[in-house]
């Protein structure tokens, strides 16, 4: 046998052992329905905070009109209305009879009990006055409008002109600049969060074997290069079924969308086409976890007690999202310097060529990148293992400076 059939046997063994040690665990169980519990708590959060600060469903526009113009006011608004989307529709519209004094009136539907007042408009109907309160500028410049229309219809009546548009889809071949930026954007999000939730793990899998000696025995039976692969390489088959079995959960759940949901993520079409983008998504995830897993495993291979760990996870967490955001920047401005920085430097490349693929065509660009990257994860498992050799196990030509230890010399002259 070979000296590199050897060395891949022994990395496969690794990697089946500690796949074996991580998956047949109840612990693991717990891990793979994480994001059931990171969901509720998100949920149970975000009903709170609703139910805390919501006070929207009570906030009203208040026109003070004469009763001649409520009519046509209530018919303009619900007109207008018909425009904005469910989440950007403005406060509900309350009319009111003008008293001797609007303005006086104005100021005191600031005070009414029973609703919040976001803006009020009075005075004449072709020169209204608007008060509106600190988070009431748009619903003040939809009176305005509101008021003309109001107006308009008041005075023209049947005499106004009325638009019949013909209206019809089109299936752009191409999709605008800012889907695929939006493409793009969504690209480097996906792998960040998949590498954030399922990376951080790598850390902590030399610790234990440190603390009972086993690595010790693997390091003499085996080479620490084929040590520090294969563990990565199990890790990445933890991570695999991770996403294999939400992946089918969420593909279901995505058949039951609505059609109009399915369509605009239709429209999110990458220049490389569906396909091969998919293919693209898949290695640049591969080659992100592993860049990422291989750097945590050196770090976390020198700390031999938990909490060395922790205090390793908030530098660790800092480097990933200094990473995503370097490539999200360079996703929203492909083709930029700032895109090829990210593009070229190591731990960002994944990441920021998932963008790519998802905005600019081109493939020979992923085959140069996935090389490149191909090539870092060797550096990173092979100065890993020379530095957990050098300044763990001792061993070697050489140690780390802050392991040294000064000799004395107790011979006799």
């Amino acid at each position: 046998m070979t000296r590199t059939r050897r060395m891949i046997r022994q990395t496969l063994t690794i990697a089946r052992r500690d796949f074996v040690a991580t998956v047949f665990t109840p612990i693991f169980l717990l891990f793979l329905f994480a994001p059931v519990l990171l969901g509720s708590f998100s949920t149970i959060g975000a009903l709170a905070a609703s139910n805390v600060g919501g006070t929207g469903d009570n906030s009203r526009m208040v026109a003070i009109v004469p009763a001649e113009l409520a009519k046509p006011m209530t018919e303009a608004d619900a007109r207008l209305r018909g425009v904005f989307r469910r989440d950007e529709t403005p406060p509900a519209l309350t009319i009111l009879a003008p008293a001797r004094d609007p303005g006086r009136q104005a100021r005191a539907a600031f005070a009414a009990k029973n609703y919040d007042a976001s803006a009020v408009l009075y005075g004449p109907p072709d020169r209204p006055a608007i008060l509106y309160a600190p988070r009431g500028p748009r619903s003040a410049d939809y009176l305005a409008v509101l008021a003309r229309e109001t107006l308009a219809d008041a005075r023209l009546g049947a005499a106004k002109p009325t638009v019949v548009a013909t209206r019809t889809a089109f299936d752009a071949k191409r999709p605008p600049r800012a889907d695929r930026g939006g493409s793009g954007f969504l690209a480097v999000f996906g792998i960040f969060f998949l590498t954030l939730f399922l990376s951080g793990q790598v850390v902590g899998t030399m610790a234990e074997e440190r603390n009972n000696k086993v690595i010790e025995v693997l390091a003499a039976a085996v080479p620490l290069e084929a040590v520090f692969l294969g563990k990565l390489l199990g890790m990445f088959g933890v991570a695999i079924l991770f996403v294999a079995f939400w992946g089918t959960v969420v593909g279901n759940i995505g058949a039951l969308m609505p059609p109009t949901m399915t369509a605009a993520l239709g429209g999110l079409s990458p220049p490389v086409g569906g396909p091969m983008f998919a293919l693209l998504f898949v290695s640049y995830f591969t080659m992100a976890y592993l860049l990422l897993g291989s750097v945590f495993l050196g770090i976390g291979a020198q700390a031999s007690t938990p909490r060395e760990i922790q205090m390793l996870s908030l530098p660790i967490t800092i480097l990933q999202m200094v990473m995503f955001g370097l490539a999200s920047a360079a996703a929203s401005r492909p083709g930029s310097w700032i895109a090829m920085v990210a593009e070229v430097f190591p731990l960002s490349s994944p990441f920021a060529m998932a963008g790519r693929a998802a905005s600019l065509p081109g493939l020979w660009p992923h085959a140069a990148a996935l090389a490149w990257q191909a090539l870092w994860v060797a550096i990173f498992v092979g100065v890993g293992a020379r530095l957990f050799r050098r300044g763990v196990l001792q061993s070697g030509s050489a140690r780390l400076f802050w392991r040294r230890r000064n000799t004395v010399d107790t011979g006799v002259s």
